[in-house]
């Protein structure tokens, strides 16, 4: 159970650091922070490209991850 448990806390760390790369990726929505460090300055000329539809894509299963590797954490915990 410990080479599980070492392997899941690995893969939490990982995907933690990845996810808050990825979000400090994307484009900011309003004027909030990313506008005050240079984000407001880029024009959004319509919908969404491909290179922000595919750091969505990363996002959302970056955080799959990490939820999963989190229960299984805790699963882990549970029964040892």
């Amino acid at each position: 159970m410990d080479v599980i448990r070492i392997a899941l806390q690995v893969i939490v760390l990982l995907t933690s650091v990845l996810l808050v790369l990825l979000i400090l990726l994307h484009k900011g929505q309003g004027s909030g922070l990313s506008d005050m460090f240079g984000g407001g300055v880029s024009s959004s000329l319509g919908g969404s490209s491909v290179a922000e539809r595919n750091l969505n894509r990363l996002t959302v299963v970056g955080g799959s991850l990490w939820i999963l590797a989190v229960v299984g954490l805790g699963l882990v915990a549970r029964f040892s």
